[in-house]
């Protein structure tokens, strides 16, 4: 069956079905005594109301009817009407002075969940949303029914703002909450983008359910890190978080400490992280701006995920260290100083010339230096030794000059320290290369020996007859 015949038929059209329309005949129902408007009659204000709630419950009860916009049976002339209907609908909610009544609003919410709650599809794309982070174009596939969708969602933001949270508090329950996280797994950007505005207006005026929308929150976070590492809403669920961690008060709760180190940090890990790696820095540079005793714990943290043979996530995790140097605390700059200089001495030697340029790049900044000259002694035996080996055997032309001009630096930084480096380099190069000459020379002896006993096992042995029978 069409959807025609299912579908409500609009509302008969009336003399008018705008609100200032309804509160000019409220205003003519006024009573005049002696030339003066004293007050309203209760019929008018009655039967005006009636026909206000009527007309919205009209269009509310239209609007219910959910399109595909993929059955070609479906009539594009209704598709429009709903359209429209949902303007007038946001417009009502946009210019309400006073509160809705229960009825419409019941219905009004009711409408929104059977709009925006509904199965979606599976996913187009099998390969995960990181892998291209780059290219919108290869993990968005845009919703048909968008044209509908983003009107649904601006009523229900205009309703979460305009609304005293406490009357809608009855509507929009912890079930509404968690069908609104579980849309983030749409592939459409646009509806992310609004699922994203909608909760974040929603954490922040209902007070009452933050400790529930952030466990939440969290549990799709660990699903994700430990679990499928497939989700295409933890950007935005990350900025989401970006904002929460930015209203936190100093000190910080314990429950916030460990969503650092229990999710936030091994996020790292994950092979998506790049298309997502924005937000997750924002996120940890917040904790320790507020507190910089934990630059440890994140700086720590960040070395024991290091990837392996992904140089696009060594590129941003470098970065993502130089920043959070600015706000370590500087008691902790020795504790970090040698740990943090073997990473980045592994980085400049790496043979990927922009891993290499990046980690030579940190030299430039200021507050790194000063890490490293707190425990010189310890830090300088390890970069010289990388540096020499840049200098000696890297391909890059343009990695080699970078190294150069941090040598300079570093001999400027302690010239009898660098110079005793380097010596020490020269003679650990002079033990093994007197080492390798000894071997080799053990390794021909082994293989004269072998020659010689070779030989004097074939004259000795008597020669062997072959009989051929005739």
């Amino acid at each position: 069956m069409g959807v025609q015949n299912n579908t409500p038929r609009a509302s008969p059209r009336r003399k008018s079905t705008t609100l200032q329309h309804l509160f000019d005949l409220d205003s003519k129902t006024a009573t005049v005594i002696n030339g003066k408007k004293i007050g309203t009659t209760n019929i008018g204000s009655s039967s005006s109301s009636n026909l206000e709630n009527e007309e919205i419950l009209s269009s509310i009860s239209f609007c219910t009817f959910v399109f595909t916009f993929t059955d070609p049976s479906e009539c594009a002339s209704q598709q429009e009407l709903k359209r429209q209907k949902l303007l007038q609908l946001l417009s009502i909610v946009k210019s309400s002075k006073k509160p809705l009544h229960d009825q419409v609003m019941s219905s009004l919410i009711s409408m929104i969940s059977l709009n925006l709650f509904r199965p979606l599809p599976p996913p187009s794309n099998t390969s995960s949303a990181a892998e291209f982070p780059d290219d919108e174009d290869h993990i968005s596939t845009f919703s048909p029914l968008w044209s509908h969708l983003q009107l649904v969602y601006d009523i229900l933001i205009r309703l979460v703002i305009n609304t005293d949270p406490r009357l809608l508090r009855g509507y929009i329950n912890n079930q509404f909450v968690v069908n609104l996280l579980a849309l983030f797994q749409s592939e459409d950007p646009r509806e992310r983008d609004s699922l994203k505005n909608v909760y974040h207006r929603i954490y922040s005026r209902f007070t009452f359910y933050r400790s529930f929308m952030r466990k939440s929150m969290n549990d799709v976070f660990l699903h994700y890190v430990f679990e499928t590492e497939r989700h295409y809403g933890i950007k935005e669920l990350l900025e989401i978080w970006g904002s929460i961690i930015n209203g936190f008060t100093v000190p910080l709760k314990e429950e916030h400490k460990l969503f650092l180190m229990r999710v936030l940090i091994p996020f790292h890990k994950t092979k998506g992280m790049q298309a997502y790696h924005r937000q997750l820095a924002y996120c940890v540079s917040q904790f320790v701006q507020k507190e910089p005793v934990l630059g440890g714990i994140v700086v720590r943290g960040i070395l024991r995920y290091w990837p392996v043979t992904n140089c696009q996530k060594e590129v941003l995790l470098i970065g993502e260290l130089e920043e959070l140097v600015e706000n370590i605390d500087p008691d902790q700059y020795r504790k970090l100083a040698l740990p943090l200089c073997l990473q980045i001495t592994r980085c400049l030697n790496s043979w990927n010339s922009q891993v290499a340029e990046r980690a030579l790049y940190i030299w430039n900044n200021e507050q790194f230096v000063k890490m490293i000259s707190v425990a010189m002694e310890e830090v300088f035996p390890v970069v010289v030794e990388g540096m020499e080996k840049n200098l000696k055997w890297h391909w890059s032309k343009s990695v080699r000059q970078l190294t150069e001009n941090v040598k300079v630096m570093l001999e400027e930084m302690d010239p009898v320290l660098h110079s005793k480096c380097l010596e020490e380099i020269e003679l650990r190069e002079s033990k093994a290369h007197q080492a390798e000459i000894k071997r080799k020379e053990k390794w021909d002896r082994i293989e004269m020996a072998a020659a010689q006993h070779h030989n004097q096992h074939q004259f000795l042995q008597p020669p062997h007859f072959l009989c051929v029978s005739h």
